[in-house]
């Protein structure tokens, strides 16, 4: 309960990157405003690319297009909010405006760390079972796949921001970020926060371990695989079909664990710098990686857009 003589907060100030001088708050605008749109543009050339090309009509592009829906939907739910912030210091939210970019913030955010799971073992059925792959990975898996990530997104989302706006927040309002986020909101609450912090550490843990537990064992059993084969080439276009998906897997899960598993620090303008790797930096690298260096993605591309496709 509120303590006495408090007043409830109705709405929510960003201190965001207020601490630096206007000159270096508009060159981070610019920078994240370019990065902003190379990211959307970049997911939409893949989401339209799976979509025309029906070479790409496959449960590996199938799980890249959801991955890409999913990122553009994260980087929508933040980035713009925190572009306006550069622009004007200590912007104001509504409690439900903040509850809202939380829910979406941590729907698509967990979304994205299954999918990628969900990826690593399609790697693994096309590189050590592939004469059952095309009926272990048909239409129905895949959506189930897809559909599961999103339904534990939405499941996490609910349940965590049920717990951190159950809290009573009064007097304090100015939170020490450029979004809403859990950690930032619970120093604000006017009660112990014990039970709630310790709550957000074990979903944090289950939403973290568990997709990176399931890729290292996909990528054991398929490095397993690969050694086994006799022919180096073999080797090479196996390993090379999986090199896209384990560099975002290791900056995407590597980024985020970094976040969130870390102790607290006092230094919170560092840690907000630091956020803007997988806020801004980590939605970027999957188009860029996985996608538009894939050569079939480029000559689909070419194909849809009617040039003549890369040789």
């Amino acid at each position: 309960m509120p303590k006495p003589n408090t007043t409830a907060v109705t709405e929510f100030t960003f201190e965001g990157f207020s601490a630096l001088g206007w000159q270096r708050r508009l060159l981070l605008f610019v920078v994240f405003l370019a990065l902003h749109l190379v990211t959307l543009g970049s997911n939409a050339l893949i989401l339209a690319a799976v979509r025309l090309s029906r070479h790409l009509h496959t449960p590996m592009y199938f799980l890249l297009s959801a991955l890409s829906l999913s990122e553009t939907c994260y980087s929508v739910a933040i980035v713009p909010r925190m572009l306006s912030g550069l622009l004007s210091p200590r912007e104001a939210v509504s409690v439900a405006g903040c509850a809202t970019q939380l829910f979406f913030y941590l729907t698509f955010g967990v979304t994205n760390c299954f999918l990628l799971a969900a990826m690593g073992y399609d790697r693994y059925v096309a590189i050590c079972d592939p004469l059952r792959y095309a009926v272990v990975m048909g239409q129905r898996t895949c959506v189930h796949l897809a559909c599961g990530s999103w339904s534990v997104g939405l499941s996490t989302a609910i349940i965590q921001v049920s717990s951190v706006f159950s809290l009573p927040f009064c007097d304090a309002s100015v939170i020490s970020h450029f979004f809403c986020d859990i950690r930032p909101l619970m120093k604000l609450a006017c009660a112990d926060t014990t039970i709630k912090e310790l709550l957000t550490l074990l979903i944090s843990l289950c939403v973290l371990v568990l997709p990176m537990v399931l890729i290292f064992i996909s990528y054991v059993l398929i490095v397993s695989t690969i050694l086994k084969m006799a022919s180096a080439e073999g080797q090479r276009k196996a390993f090379a079909t999986c090199a896209s998906h384990l560099t975002v897997v290791i900056v995407h899960y590597g980024c985020t664990s970094f976040i969130y598993l870390k102790p607290k620090s006092q230094n919170s303008l560092q840690d907000r710098l630091l956020s803007v790797t997988y806020t801004v930096i980590t939605p970027l690298l999957n188009p860029v990686v996985y996608g538009l260096r894939n050569k079939e993605v480029k000559q689909a591309l070419l194909r849809a857009v009617g040039r003549k496709p890369l040789p």
